[in-house]
């Protein structure tokens, strides 16, 4: 019978939770924290925090509201069990009206944000609006059959396609 060394096992889960990353520069943007730490969400209101895995936290903040629309529901994920390695977006959303958060991209395009879809034609799966100068980019879902969410992503966070 051969013998399992349990010791690498044991030593790779002391390493969970923790952050795998430092947590990112704070950011706001529309009243919203956008980018930062634990401590900046939760200054921020995002209290209503839990934690589904070893690997993440989501913390949510209700009733928010943001560019004078609203209210919504709100929050930001962060990288590690304990939420250590902060956070690089928030994800705005109404829980029984899935068209509320055009009134966000009303005020945007008011306010001369511009906006392209991520697929060809008129047809896509985001609407991304974006102005010259801002540090951020709204994406707004199209093509969502439940909540329809509202991110706002640093224009460092490269990890979602634009047009």
């Amino acid at each position: 019978m051969a013998r399992i060394a349990w010791w690498p096992a044991l030593l790779l889960l002391a390493g969970c939770g923790g952050p795998q990353r430092p947590p990112p520069g704070r950011l706001m943007f529309g009243g919203l924290p956008v980018a930062g730490s634990l401590a900046d969400a939760k200054r921020a209101g995002f209290i209503d925090c839990v934690q589904s895995d070893a690997v993440s936290m989501r913390c949510r903040k209700h009733k928010v509201m943001f560019e004078g629309t609203g209210p919504y529901e709100a929050a930001v994920d962060l990288a590690g069990g304990d939420g250590g390695g902060g956070f690089g977006l928030v994800t705005v959303w109404h829980d029984t009206d899935q068209y509320a958060v055009y009134a966000i991209t009303d005020v945007l395009e008011k306010r001369g944000w511009q906006s392209c879809n991520t697929a060809a034609g008129d047809h896509g799966d985001q609407m991304i609006y974006s102005k010259k100068g801002a540090r951020v980019g709204v994406f707004m879902d199209l093509s969502y059959w439940g909540k329809r969410r509202v991110r706002v992503i640093p224009n460092w966070n490269k990890r979602e396609r634009r047009c």
